[in-house]
């Protein structure tokens, strides 16, 4: 039985009657324990999703289907994602994040069991290659419509808890469950190839499938229940409050408080509850960061694309696609490891923050994929695409931070929302162009990319707040300051 979370205290400087506006409240502090629950829902999703990545050019060739088809089986599932994260990020205001979390694995569940399911049917002959795609798209969009109600929970329930100065840090923590996911995956894929019953490669999907149940479990029984319970004492249960609020009753849980009190009152002064208006991706505040991370994320995906069916044609593995999995789990392991080093390493050594990190990550980035594009053997593939990755590794955090410092803490649920609406973006045509123009002529592929991370590098230099402004704790959490 989840035990009940432990109320926020009201932060004064949301309240225009009550102390000062200039220091920010300290937020309720994230244990270990509940930390390592929500690093292993990101986890999960990230492993699976990378295995899936490592054997499906491999699946691709064994079904006669074209790289850009391959790709283009996601597109569906992105742009769900675009469209259904914020709303998601929405409902996790409401209902709270725990739930949403929930939603989110579930939806992984039955999209990688489908997936796997669909892809044997293919791989056995019982499927056209056709019918087998079209199948395997549609499974795949379940993730993108109710998989992404779980990245923006986890966060948001971080974002609520922690400190302006502390956030980038812990953000880049949550996001670098993506990065031990996505070590991972790859490492794991090969070893779950499995030779019996003609499971081949949807082991993985089978696998992974079997663990996010598990996963989806220990969250359901562990993670202290953050549903919203004001709904029992007649206030409107789906109705988020405003900036004029203290920005907690989101996050709060009201079991172990003994009167039926407002949850947006200090003292006796009821204040009035609002809904914040709708963060739009245009928004004055955030237009820097979601510029930058659509420039850097579309750039990330075409090298995601790529990758893969660079990794068999330059090892020669065409004919024999089965033995591409293991060489193609080398390269995105040790991409993700650079990715982990960003994360874990250079941000928290360096206290680097929002427009430091994403800045020297364009850069890095453009680097690696030059590496990248002139690489012949598998060593020096791996090598490109960890200096590639390692960029990406510091401009994503940058991005989530930089959005999530720019608004305003009754915000976070809408502002996570974005950030996940502007990866999903990301992966909608990005992969499919990059592979397209690669069969086409990989040298196009490779300097669109690098053009890209250089755009992004100017654009951020010209446009993105300091640091010193975005991680100031001095701003006060409900203040707009741009």
């Amino acid at each position: 039985m989840a035990e009940a979370e432990p109320p926020l205290e009201p932060a004064l400087s949301d309240h225009p009657k009550g102390g000062d506006a200039s220091v920010e409240p300290n937020p309720s502090a994230i244990s270990r324990g509940r930390m390592a629950l929500l690093f292993t829902v990101m986890l999960v999703t990230a492993a699976g999703n990378t295995a899936m990545q490592s054997v499906m050019p491999s699946i691709g060739t064994a079904l006669g289907v074209n790289d850009v088809w391959i790709n283009l089986a996601y597109t569906w599932s992105a742009l769900l994602w675009v469209i259904c994260a914020p709303i998601w990020a929405r409902k996790s205001d409401q209902r709270g994040r725990k739930a949403m979390m929930a939603v989110g694995l579930t939806g992984f569940i039955v999209s990688m069991g489908l997936c796997g399911l669909f892809l044997w049917f293919g791989l056995v002959g019982l499927l056209s290659a056709f019918w087998t795609l079209l199948l395997f798209a549609m499974a795949r969009s379940l993730f993108g419509g109710f998989g992404s109600a779980a990245p923006p929970a986890v966060q948001a329930y971080v974002a609520s808890r922690t400190a302006r100065s502390e956030r980038t840090q812990a953000l880049s923590m949550i996001a670098s469950s993506f990065g031990v996911g996505t070590v991972i995956g790859p490492a794991l894929a090969p070893l779950m190839v499995l030779p019996f019953w003609g499971i081949g490669l949807t082991g993985p999907f089978i696998s992974f499938t079997l663990i996010a149940v598990v996963a989806l479990v220990v969250i359901r029984l562990r993670l202290p229940n953050d549903e919203p319970q004001f709904a029992a004492r007649g206030r409107a249960y789906d109705a988020p409050y405003a900036s004029g609020s203290s920005g907690a009753p989101d996050d709060r849980n009201y079991d172990d408080e003994e009167d039926d009190a407002p949850a947006n009152a200090v003292g006796s002064a009821e204040l009035p509850a609002q809904a914040p208006a709708k963060l739009r991706w245009l928004d004055a505040r955030i237009r820097p960061w979601v510029f930058t991370g659509l420039g850097s994320g579309h750039a990330q995906a075409m090298v995601l694309g790529i990758s893969g069916f660079l990794v068999l044609d330059r090892m020669g593995l065409r004919d024999s696609p089965a033995e591409g999995a293991g060489p193609v789990g080398i390269v995105l392991m040790s991409g993700a490891l650079a990715t982990l080093l960003a994360q874990w390493g250079l941000i928290p050594r360096f206290d680097m923050g929002p427009r430091a990190s994403t800045l020297s990550g364009a850069a890095i980035a453009a680097v690696g994929v030059v590496v990248l594009g002139f690489a012949q053997e598998l060593q020096s593939i791996a090598l490109g695409y960890s200096m590639a990755s390692l960029g990406f590794g510091l401009t994503r955090p940058g991005m989530t931070a930089g959005t999530s410092l720019a608004v305003t803490r009754a915000e976070q649920g809408q502002a996570s929302g974005v950030v996940a609406s502007v990866a999903g973006a990301c992966f909608v045509f990005a992969p499919a162009l990059g592979v397209g123009l690669y069969n086409y002529h990989e040298g196009f592929a490779f300097a669109l990319i690098v053009t890209i991370c250089v755009a992004v590098l100017i654009l951020g230099w010209r446009t993105l707040q300091s640091d010193a402004k975005l991680t100031s704790d001095a701003r006060g959490a409900d203040q707009h300051g741009s």
